[in-house]
């Protein structure tokens, strides 16, 4: 097997597939091939362990020590995937191990064991801290084989519920957890079924599908209260060559470095005499909380009321340099004013709204790296019956078209007060 090959393999393993990318590379770079005939020993009890052994090809067979009771004996067989001589609290094996059959284990030596401790899920090195707030957001807690923890960290911006651009890239992120590193998102669709609470860890379950050579396929449910808030399906592919074309071409747009971010939009309207000073006085009042994502507008406020929206976004601060990472940050991103354009050509004075995402859904077509700029082009060519239909591109620098997306949301006029409460949806 070629380097390539064996980290192929070592994805496939559940235990790291947790693992940064770049730790699984360099695990790949350390294992040694070891072969054992029918019958012989791979491990006997009492004897030091010598690291962490992976069944590559073949079958072995675990028996109990034997001062074992009979009927305590746990003898059970290990099969392709399946590993010991990891996270024992002895020094000695405690069991036996024999091979079945022929048999073929990768072994990673004991003076390498720090490779399965990393940091976080996206660096092996670096804490959460070191890095961009949305990589901290991302980050998700391992509880066991499939089954995550994420959490709503206090410095991100909040909304009344939780932020769905969140639960799309934590649950992409338990996902791209379950599958080898060489395979990344080329689709996802999400809906959103109950409004999460800010103030809950949110528990993701994920579904292993189907695992292929070239395609793996995973369903995701997020839960809160033990009731599930939000499921994604996800389609994984390993990268290959193939026919290419691009029909759809970047609008013209100015170059970020020429346009205002939030933060300076924000200071002029403060000290715009055209605004009523109460707007002032109260935005002034208002506590502002940069979101984690950069974002400068390429139209004026004149076109507000058009069902289109361009603007360029990236995130804030230091990623990893993960493909699966920057994945995630893209879908993180891709909710964040994408529904709303479908409300733009029904704004007027006093109105208030009320909108909720139903479904989202994203194709990934090439690379994409989340800290460069990306032109998010959105268009909303249709909103019926409560609901708005949005469209959406992202391009890079060199005017690839990286990802596609489409959602439909809930848009409704805000209820008055005295109104008689209905079910929400």
């Amino acid at each position: 097997m070629d380097r390539e090959e064996v980290t192929e393999f070592l994805g496939q393993v559940p235990l790291l597939q947790c693992l940064p990318g770049s730790s699984i590379r360099r695990i790949a770079e350390a294992v040694q091939v070891k072969h054992y005939e029918s019958g012989d020993y791979i491990a006997r009890e009492g004897e030091p362990v010598d690291g962490l052994c992976i069944i590559l090809d073949g079958q072995a067979e675990v028996s109990a020590p034997a001062n074992t009771e009979e009927e305590n004996r746990p003898d059970y067989v290990l099969n392709k995937y399946d590993y010991f001589g990891y996270g024992t609290n002895s020094s000695v094996h405690q069991v036996n191990v024999t091979a079945v059959t022929k048999l073929t284990c990768f072994v990673l030596p004991s003076q390498y064991g720090h490779l399965l401790q990393t940091k976080t899920i996206w660096n092996a090195e670096e804490t959460p801290e070191n890095h961009s707030l949305l990589e901290q957001i991302l980050h998700l807690e391992k509880l066991e084989v499939d089954i995550f923890r994420g959490l709503t960290l206090p410095e991100a911006p909040q909304f009344r519920q939780v932020f769905g651009g969140q639960l799309i890239g934590q649950a992409l992120a338990a996902a791209s957890k379950t599958v080898d590193c060489l395979k990344l998102v080329h689709s996802l669709h999400a809906i959103f079924l109950i409004a999460g609470d800010n103030n809950m860890p949110i528990i993701y379950q994920v579904n292993r599908e189907r695992d292929g050579t070239s395609f793996a396929t995973r369903k995701v449910e997020a839960k809160q209260k033990g009731l599930v808030i939000f499921t994604l399906i996800v389609s994984f592919q390993k990268e290959e060559l193939g026919f290419e074309h691009q029909a759809a071409i970047m609008p013209a747009v100015p170059p970020p470095e020429q346009l205002l971010n939030m933060e300076e939009i924000r200071e002029r309207r403060l000290t715009d005499p055209r605004f009523p000073m109460q707007y002032r006085n109260l935005a002034a009042k208002k506590k502002f909380v940069p979101w984690p994502i950069e974002m400068r507008f390429c139209q004026d406020s004149g076109s507000q009321h058009k069902p289109s929206l361009y603007y360029w976004f990236r995130a804030r601060g230091k990623l990893s340099d993960d493909p699966a990472l920057h994945r995630c940050v893209v879908a993180y991103a891709s909710d964040l004013l994408y529904s709303g354009v479908s409300l733009n050509p029904h704004r007027e004075r006093g109105l208030k709204t009320y909108s909720l995402s139903l479904d989202h859904s994203m194709w990934f077509h090439k690379p994409v790296k989340a800290d460069d700029w990306l032109l998010y082009v959105i268009d909303s060519p249709s909103a019926h019956g409560g609901r708005g239909f949005v469209t959406g591109r992202m391009f890079n620098r060199q005017g690839e078209l990286v990802v596609s997306l489409t959602q439909e949301a809930l848009i409704r006029r805000a209820k008055t007060p005295g109104q008689t409460p209905r079910p929400k949806l």
